[in-house]
Order: C-alpha cells, then structure tokens, then sequence
C-alpha cells in the first residue's frame, strides 16, 4: 500500500472541489513566451501553463505560469472574476497545478509584464508538490532520474535542452542547404557492423533469432549510395555495450553522413565549415568556454598524425613498434597502465594502438585537432592510403580530449573488404569483443559497384556537452538510462 505525504493528501482530497480537475482541453491564441512580450492593452490573450510561483491575498493574487520556452505573471482579482471564482481559486489551486487565463496584458509598477485575468480555467492538479523554488532539485542522481522536475524548476536545464534542438535543427538545415537527404536505417541488425565496438544483443521471438541493437548506421547508408543516393545522412540512436564515464554512455545520438565522388580531405573542409558555420548561429561566437579553459573555434585547425601525435607524449614510434606483440611489450616496459574491458593481450594490433592514444595523448588536446593516418588495423571500413598501404585515409576531430568527428574516405573495393572483415572476423573469435564480425550481405551489396565514397558521424551528445561546458553527458541527454530502483 503506497503512502502519501500530509501535502499529497490534502492535494487530492481538493480533487473532491472540482467538478473535472482534468478536462480535455484549453484554447489558447498564444504561447507564454509571446504573450511576455505583447504590448500593454491587448485583450483577449489566452494562455495556459503550469503554476511555477504563487501569493494568495484577501482580494487579489499573483502567479507566475510557465513552460519550456517561457513564463509570464498572472493577476486574478476578486473584483474581476467575482467572489465565488475567486474563493474556488484560494481553496483549490497549488503550485504545480495547471491554470488557463484569459485577460488583458498591463505592466506592474515594477516593470512585469502581466495578464489581468477576466476568467480562468482549471487544467490539471498536481497530485505532489514541487521541489522548493529557490533550491529545486540539488541530488544528481534525482536530476537525471526525475528529470521533469528538473525542467519544471531550473532555467539552466531548460535553456541546455532548447539549445540541444536548436543545434541540431540548424545541422539538418546547413545539410539540407547543402543538398544532403535525411534516410533512415534499421536499429535491429543481422550483424553487428559499422564500428569496433561490443554491441547489445536482444532476440526477436517472431523470427527467433538473436539480433543486435545497431552500433552504426554506416554499412546501410553505404548501401544507399549503391542505390544512388549521393549525399545522406541520419540522425541516429546508437548502441554500444561498453563502459560509461563522464564523455560515453551505451545509448548515444550520433549523426552520419557519406558523399559520393568525395574524400577525406573534402569532408575535412566541409565538417569545419559546418561546424563553424553552425556553431556561430547559435551562440554567436566561436570562443567557447569549457571549465577553465577557453577554446577556440575559428580560424584554421591543426593537423597531425597518428604517429606524431603519440611520439609527442610518449617515446612509443608505432612504425617501430607495429606488431600487436612488440607494441604490448614496449606499453609494459614503459610502466604505462592502460585500462581496458577487454584485456590487453585480446585486442588486436588496431585497437591496441587506439587504447594507447586514448591513455596518452587524446585528454590533452584541447583546441580543434584533426588526427589523420591511422593504422589500417583499427579501421577495417576505411580505404588504404595510397602511398602507405599501412594507414588509413581517416580523420578523428577531437576537441577537449573528446572526439566529436570519426571520418574517412570510404573503402569502396569489396575484395579487399572481404579480406579486412575476415581478419575482424579471426579478431572476434580469438576475444576481441570489438572486432567486427563478417558481413557477407554488406559485401554483396558492394560487388554491385560503389563510387568514391567518403563518410563522416559526429557525436551529438558529445558536442553539446563541450558546447554548454556540461560536466557530465548525462547533463546534456533528457532522459539518461538509470539502474532502477527497487520497488515494493
């Protein structure tokens, strides 16, 4: 048997006030955040929201209503909607509930701008209180767990996830100018294919076979250009079964796209562009905060290798070292303890590499960087340099210590991908969970013929948590997956 607080129970014995405290619905002519800004005489605004601030008085009453996007003052007088309007509204009406005005826009003596009520309307009642105004929710965990209440009483979340649509509205519109097509791919997989990475494996009973959540969109929107397309990209959910830390969640939004008749150094051009071009509409700037540090966004960004990148922390040259063995034996022998799901001695050469710049290297790059030439190994769906057949035509833009691009010229010969995929394949069977598997069906879609491809995905939660200066991913998801709680 639940349990209700001495508030909550009150709250809904007023229920037994009102004749429907939830009716269907309420017209109204506009949102809070216009009516805030109306010119004083206007009448017959109808707004509705919920009740964020309230004072009761003999006669007369001041609210604040609010939503999402705004909020506005509300004045309802005894004079105005008559007495026995006015006593149901003392009587019935708490913080939280939801309220629809109709009345005419006046400016206070201090400058708010208000709606006189001439008539009011109940919306809904809220059955628990809200968090203390001035405070609101202080717990993290509450935060990500009851993330309604967090919206409902902290402006800096609200303004956080309008700005999260707002960028992402403006990416899908710089791409439309750009004569990119939005397409969608499945989340169910027959293979678990687009990345090195350990996927979630789910069951679907009416087929009965085992399935996996997808890792990428990337082998399908290949497959479209097969089909013709030349410029796509989606907007993607993506999942990926590995640790979490303040930069990596399992279930993450990524953005693809792949250009045909395109190579890396293009879309090392075009992304920046983008980047820039996106980054300014919204905030006006490209100097961006991040802790305390400033970063920035403009101008020319720097290009490194691999290799250099590695040599400048780390006396490791991995053209030397470019055995999975002599590189695993000169990490030990330089003390350096790397941490890794997968042990050491599973991972393949690629990701072995991969581990060690992430352990050395990526947490001290701050302004925008792009990595280039990486190891063949650790990108078996990238085309092979021409002139050195041991790295990859590829690019990673990190900024911060985070990378927020992955991209590279497409590899585009089946044959060879055949054989990068067979070797994933030997990969996978001998522990390295991340290897890719085989993909026969992916490799028959590429016999069909496939134009010069090159393909980029940026991390969307990623970008928005440098771009808010957010301590945490989570801050920048709306509903973060949570371990549950237990329940009687």
């Amino acid at each position: 048997m639940r349990e209700f607080t001495e508030q909550e129970l009150v709250r809904r014995e007023k229920l037994k006030n009102i004749s429907n405290p939830y009716p269907e619905k309420y017209d109204t002519n506009y949102e809070l955040e216009q009516a805030s800004h109306l010119e004083d005489g206007i009448s017959n605004v109808r707004v509705a929201g919920r009740i964020i601030l309230m004072r009761k008085m003999g006669k007369m009453a001041f609210l604040t209503i609010g939503d999402i996007k705004g909020k506005i003052q509300i004045s309802i007088k005894i004079d105005c909607v008559g007495e026995e309007k006015y006593a149901f509204f003392k009587e019935n009406f708490d913080l939280g509930d939801f309220i629809g005005v109709e009345g005419e826009i006046f400016t206070t003596h201090t400058g708010e701008k208000t709606i006189r009520a001439n008539s009011f309307e109940f919306l809904g009642k809220a059955l628990k209180p809200l968090p203390e105004k001035y405070h609101g929710l202080e717990d993290i965990e509450t935060i990500y767990r009851h993330r309604y209440m967090d919206l409902i009483t902290n402006d800096n979340s609200k303004k956080a996830f309008l700005l999260r649509s707002k960028l992402i509205r403006e990416i899908r519109n710089f791409l439309d100018e750009e004569g990119y097509i939005e397409i969608e791919t499945p989340i169910l997989n027959n293979k678990a294919s687009g990345a090195l990475a350990k996927p979630f494996i789910t069951h679907h009973n009416a087929l009965d076979i085992d399935l996996y959540l997808r890792i990428a969109p990337e082998t399908y929107l290949k497959r479209a250009i097969v089909g013709g397309f030349t410029k796509v990209f989606e907007i993607a959910r993506c999942f990926r079964n590995e640790g979490m830390d303040q930069t990596h969640l399992q279930d993450f939004t990524m953005m693809e796209g792949y250009g045909a008749y395109l190579n890396y150094e293009d879309n090392m051009i075009f992304l920046k562009k983008l980047l820039q071009k996106v980054i300014f509409r919204v905030f006006e700037t490209l100097q961006i905060q991040v802790g305390d540090k400033m970063v920035d966004l403009s101008g020319d960004w720097e290009v490194v290798s691999f290799r250099e990148l590695i040599l400048r922390y780390i006396n490791i040259d991995i053209d030397v070292y470019n055995t999975k063995e002599s590189l695993l034996n000169k990490i030990k022998a330089e003390k350096i303890i790397i941490e890794s799901e997968t042990p050491l001695e599973n991972l393949g050469y690629g990701n072995l590499v991969d581990q060690l710049y992430k352990k050395v290297a990526r947490p001290y790059i701050v302004n925008p960087t792009f990595l280039i030439k990486h190891p063949t190994d650790l990108s078996p769906l990238a085309r092979a340099n021409d002139e050195n057949p041991n790295v990859v035509d590829r690019f990673q833009l990190i900024i911060n210590g985070a990378e927020i691009i992955n991209a590279y010229s497409e590899l585009v010969d089946p044959q060879e991908q055949e054989k990068r995929l067979l070797k994933q394949a030997s990969l996978k069977a001998s522990g390295d969970e991340e290897a890719m598997p085989m993909d026969y069906d992916y490799i028959e879609a590429m016999e069909y013929g496939m134009p010069p491809i090159s393909g980029w995905g940026i991390g969307i939660d990623r970008l928005i948590q440098l771009l808010t200066n957010s301590e945490n991913i989570k801050d920048v998801v709306l509903f973060p997956l949570m371990r549950p709680k237990e329940e009687n």
